[in-house]
């Protein structure tokens, strides 16, 4: 994972930690975003290659109508409130919507072995859907499964790494 080197101090980099429910964007080149123990959460990532500015959320469950006070205070723990905090956030800083590069990890289903919650399965949906409505398109994801992901994007160039299934997981570029 380009952010995991044993000499980031030497490069400058600085991790910027995305808690659970959280987001972030950035426009610093030396700043790299990342979350960690996506399972069934959403971790999107988007990218302006011009503006230079990257942005991670975490988002744990779909739809905010099952508490929409703690969606006006962490509106990324939802999909439906995340995704727009997110895209407004980097609009802020610069991002235009057409230059745009989305990537998706997570969506997994790690504990629910019979497929009763689906809840994975669910955040990839409601994503899609305002993805769609919004004209946005994906342009690559890994989703799905039991295992968990951690997520990582360089502001600098907009790489997107993914480590699956722990510390000593394989890690792909995304």
């Amino acid at each position: 994972m380009a952010v995991i080197k044993p000499n980031a101090k030497k490069t400058g980099l600085r991790n910027i930690v995305v808690d659970i429910a959280g987001l972030e964007v950035s426009n610093d080149p030396n700043h790299v975003l990342i979350t960690y123990s996506l399972g069934s959460c959403l971790g999107l990532t988007i990218y302006d290659p011009v503006a230079r500015v990257a942005g991670l959320v975490h988002c744990m469950l779909p739809l905010s109508k099952v508490d929409q006070r703690k969606a006006a205070l962490k509106p990324g723990m939802f999909v439906d409130t995340g995704v727009p905090a997110l895209l407004d956030a980097a609009f802020k800083l610069g991002a235009v919507k057409s230059r745009l590069v989305l990537k998706v990890a997570g969506c997994g289903q790690p504990m629910d072995d019979k497929g009763l919650f689906r809840i994975g399965e669910r955040n990839y949906t409601v994503l899609r859907k305002l993805l769609w409505k919004n004209n946005l398109l994906i342009q690559s994801e890994h989703v799905g499964g039991k295992l968990s992901r951690t997520v990582s994007i360089a502001v600098s160039t907009g790489e997107v790494f993914v480590r699956i299934g722990g510390p000593s997981g394989e890690v792909i570029r995304l």
